[in-house]
């Protein structure tokens, strides 16, 4: 069940991911959620707290994703093509049907670079996320998973700014994946 704080982040991300920065007032949010004017104050009372809000949605998103990837490759380790595979399926779904999020997610980004207390924040939810996937490459056999996780995350937000903002969707990420890992595994 979604509650209205939900309602309203969705929104945001939406407003941010399809309209970008400039766009991202509280009075677009209320539009977008199609709830009263004044609704998103009530939860998010400056524009920071809102950005602070989204980045926050976003990762208990992500986090879903990435338990619904996580079930996917099941218990057993799978073998190194089996994660490549996998890795470029999750990326095409959030250069293609997760678009908007990941348009939000690189526009926070971005915010972060010129904001010290938002790139802060940007860089605390990165430090969960190597927990999420370094131990999935320590699975596979790699001695530095936290560095190799840091290379395959590199590769992924490049390929997602490609597909997602320069029209290149129907690029396949699966080489570019499978090539990174395989030249990473030669380490192992």
């Amino acid at each position: 069940m979604t509650t209205r704080r939900q309602q309203v982040l969705d929104a945001a991300i939406r407003v941010l991911g399809s309209r970008g920065t400039r766009q991202l007032t509280h009075r677009a949010v209320d539009a977008e959620a199609r709830l009263p004017e004044g609704s998103t104050s009530n939860y998010f009372r400056n524009r920071d707290a809102l950005v602070a809000g989204v980045l926050d949605r976003l990762v208990t998103l992500d986090e879903q994703a990435w338990g619904l990837f996580s079930a996917d490759l099941g218990t057993t380790t799978p073998t190194l093509e089996d994660f490549a595979d996998a890795v470029a399926q999750f990326t095409t779904e959030l250069a293609g049907t997760a678009r908007v999020a990941t348009l939000a997610r690189h526009a926070i980004f971005l915010e972060a670079a010129h904001r010290d207390e938002l790139r802060r924040q940007v860089d605390e939810r990165r430090r969960r996320l190597i927990t999420w996937g370094a131990p999935w490459l320590a699975r596979l056999g790699s001695p530095h998973p936290e560095q190799d996780f840091a290379a395959l995350r590199a590769l992924l937000d490049g390929l997602l700014l490609h597909q997602s903002t320069l029209g290149e969707a129907d690029v396949d990420p699966a080489d570019a994946i499978h090539a990174l890992l395989a030249g990473l595994s030669q380490r192992w």
